[in-house]
């Protein structure tokens, strides 16, 4: 499932523009392993490459060990596929794939969407998802301890989380609860302008120039319009 749901985010992500328009061929985004550098996000495909199996098997452990705890409505849905370790094993082995650890999670997105529209229908519903959400959102306050110093991590996971909860909401037309917390912020490209052409300058957006301006010690404020911040670039 990695490839799959990467390419879905990675388009949705442009489109919101949290990731630039070439994000698809920029092999620092598509790499299954988190950037060293902490000023750069963590994408949720790379979040194995941090945390390692054991780390998110505990997560959706303490998750299942919530919802098997719940009132019979919520909990009996679950209970018809499987005990709590059946939940434990699939749903992990999903985060894991997912997650860029491999491809645990046999039959990929098919088996996934044949799950919640034949065995979790019941819940696919504001109320489902609401108390879903809330258990999920227990569960990842309760777990900083398995997820390392680097806050990074417990972003990634809120962007995974979200990302699937929101096409989950699209496609079952319940609201989007997706109250994680904080996600991936707007991914910054650092650009050279020193190396770059005038035809590629001229390329950028407004707001890549205003970056790259600033990044050199210009006062954007000073230039109104991306002709002027163009000019600006091009005299450096």
């Amino acid at each position: 499932m990695t490839e799959k749901i990467q390419r879905d985010y990675i388009t949705s992500a442009i489109t919101k523009r949290i990731l630039p328009k070439d994000a698809h061929r920029m092999a620092e985004i598509l790499s299954l392993t988190a950037p060293n550098d902490t000023a750069k996000p963590i994408q949720f495909w790379q979040l194995h490459s941090v945390l390692g199996q054991d780390p998110i098997v505990e997560i959706v452990q303490r998750f299942y060990q919530r919802v098997f705890e719940q009132d019979d409505w919520f909990k009996s849905v679950f209970e018809r596929v499987g005990g709590i370790n059946h939940h434990i094993n699939t749903q992990a082995s999903m985060w894991i794939d997912v997650m860029g650890g491999g491809p645990y999670y046999h039959g990929a997105e098919f088996r996934l969407n044949f799950h919640h529209t034949h065995n979790a229908m019941a819940l696919m519903n504001d109320k489902g998802a609401e108390l879903w959400s809330n258990l999920m959102l227990e569960t990842l306050d309760g777990s900083s301890d398995v997820m390392t110093d680097d806050r990074r991590v417990r972003i990634s996971i809120n962007t995974f989380l979200s990302f699937f909860l929101g096409k989950y909401a699209d496609d079952f037309a319940f609201e989007n609860r997706s109250f994680f917390g904080k996600t991936n912020p707007a991914y910054k490209r650092k650009i050279n302008l020193m190396k770059m052409t005038e035809k590629a300058i001229d390329a950028l957006s407004e707001e890549e120039l205003n970056a790259a301006l600033a990044d050199r010690g210009v006062d954007v404020s000073q230039y109104e319009g991306k002709d002027a911040k163009v000019n600006k670039a091009l005299m450096m």
